[in-house]
C-alpha cells in the first residue's frame, strides 16, 4: 500500500525488457512500431505486448515527439461550442480520430475573433499535425485560415468555403437541400408559401435560397415577395429562433395568408411553430413547417420537424480522413491537392408537414 506523498515509479522500457527476458532494443522497435518491428516474430511481440500491459507501461509521449517531431494531435477549432451545429460533427471529428489514434484537442472561439487568433496560435504552438475549423456565422468575417496554407499544415474547413480554393472545405449541397424541402411541400399541394431566408452574412443563405428559385421557376410556382422575410445578421446562430418567432406573428399579424413555412433552419422553425402555436394554428393540420439542419431537437420537437438532414457527423470524419491524407502526403514528401466536397443531404419526414387542406390553398 503506497503511503500520501509516495512516488509512483513509472515503468520503463527497460523494465519490460528485464520481466519479459528481451533486450531493450528489441523491446523498443516492438513497443514503438519501428520499421524494423517487420522482422520480429509475432511470438515475440506478442510477449512483449502482453507484458507491458500486464506492468502498465506508458509511452513517454514527449520523448517519442521529441525523437519523431510527431505529436499525433489534430486542432479542431470551433466558433461556438453552443450552435448546435456543432454537436454532431465534433461526435464524427472526434470518433475518427479515435480510430486513428489520434487525440482531438477541442478550442472553443466564443463568437470572439480574438480568442480564434490566439488558440490558432497555442494550437500551432503545440505542434498539432493538422487544423480542421468547424466554421459558423463569424467566420465570414474574418477568415483567418487564409495564411495558413503557407504554414504548411494541412487544414480542412466543415461549413465554409474559402474563396479562392487555397483551404480544403467539407459543406453539405444546400441548394439541392433546400430545393428538397420546397419539392416536398410542393408535392403536399402547398403554393402559399412563405420563405425566412437565412442572413445575407452567412454562406448557406444564397445557396439555399437558388435552390428555391430554380425549383419554383422549373413548376410555375409563383413566390409572392410579401410572403418572404430575411433573418438579421448576427453572430448568436440561438437568435434564429426568436427570429423565427418574430416573423412568423408578424405576418399573421398583416393578415398573410399561407399554408406553409419554409424556414432557413431548424431553430427558425421552431420559433416559427411557436407563433404558429400561439395564435391558435395547429400545425401541420392548419400549417406546415420545414426546417433545414436536422439538429438532435428536430425529432423531439412536438410536432417532431420535417427538415432537411445535413450528414453532420460524417462530415466530420469526411474532414479527419481529409487532413490525414494531407499528413500523409507531408509525411511522403507529396503535393495534398485542395478539393471541396459537398455532401449530399437527405430530406427527413416527420409530423410537422401534411398536405394541405381542402380549400386552404384557395383561400
Amino acid at each position: 500500500m503506497k503511503r500520501a506523498g509516495e512516488k509512483t515509479h513509472a515503468v520503463t522500457m527497460r523494465d519490460v525488457a528485464a520481466q519479459s527476458g528481451f533486450s531493450p532494443a528489441t523491446v523498443s522497435i516492438v513497443l514503438n512500431n519501428a520499421p524494423l518491428a517487420r522482422y520480429i516474430a509475432p511470438a515475440t511481440k506478442r510477449r512483449i505486448e502482453e507484458t507491458a500491459k500486464k506492468l502498465g507501461y506508458r509511452p513517454n509521449v514527449m520523448a517519442r515527439f521529441l525523437r519523431s517531431k510527431r505529436s499525433h494531435s489534430i486542432g479542431v477549432l470551433v466558433f461556438d461550442i453552443t450552435d448546435p451545429f456543432c454537436t454532431l460533427i465534433m461526435r464524427g471529428v472526434e470518433n475518427t480520430l479515435y480510430q486513428a489514434s489520434y487525440l482531438a484537442i477541442f478550442a472553443d472561439a466564443h463568437n470572439q475573433r480574438n480568442r480564434f487568433e490566439r488558440y490558432l496560435e497555442l494550437l500551432l504552438e503545440r505542434h498539432v499535425e493538422g487544423l480542421i475549423v468547424v466554421a459558423n456565422w463569424l467566420f465570414v468575417d474574418i477568415q483567418l485560415l487564409a495564411d495558413l496554407s503557407k504554414r504548411n499544415i494541412p487544414s480542412v474547413t466543415i461549413g465554409w468555403e474559402l474563396p479562392d480554393n487555397n483551404i480544403t472545405s467539407v459543406m453539405v449541397d444546400n441548394e439541392n437541400g433546400a430545393k428538397l424541402a420546397l419539392e416536398h411541400l410542393y408535392q403536399l399541394g402547398h403554393r402559399k408559401i412563405a420563405f425566412i431566408r437565412g442572413p445575407k452574412m452567412l454562406i448557406d443563405s444564397a445557396p439555399r435560397w437558388r435552390g428555391v428559385q430554380k425549383f419554383a421557376h422549373g413548376v410555375a410556382l409563383e413566390i409572392d415577395p410579401n410572403l418572404v422575410l430575411q433573418l438579421p445578421d448576427s453572430l448568436d446562430p440561438n437568435s434564429s429562433f426568436e427570429s423565427g418567432f418574430r416573423y412568423t406573428e408578424q405576418l399573421l399579424e398583416q393578415k398573410k395568408k399561407f399554408t406553409a413555412v419554409m424556414a432557413f433552419d431548424d431553430l427558425t422553425a421552431f420559433g416559427a411553430i411557436r407563433a404558429l402555436n400561439k395564435a391558435g394554428i395547429k400545425v401541420p393540420e392548419q400549417c406546415s413547417v420545414t426546417g433545414f439542419d436536422d439538429v438532435a431537437l428536430s425529432s423531439l420537437a412536438a410536432p417532431s420537424l420535417t427538415t432537411v438532414r445535413q450528414p453532420m457527423e460524417a462530415m466530420g470524419g469526411l474532414a479527419v480522413n481529409l487532413v490525414m491524407e494531407g499528413i500523409n502526403a507531408a509525411l511522403e514528401k507529396r503535393e495534398w491537392p485542395v478539393v471541396s466536397h459537398k455532401m449530399s443531404p437527405e430530406l427527413v419526414i416527420r409530423e410537422s408537414t401534411r398536405a394541405v387542406a381542402l380549400g386552404a390553398a384557395d383561400d
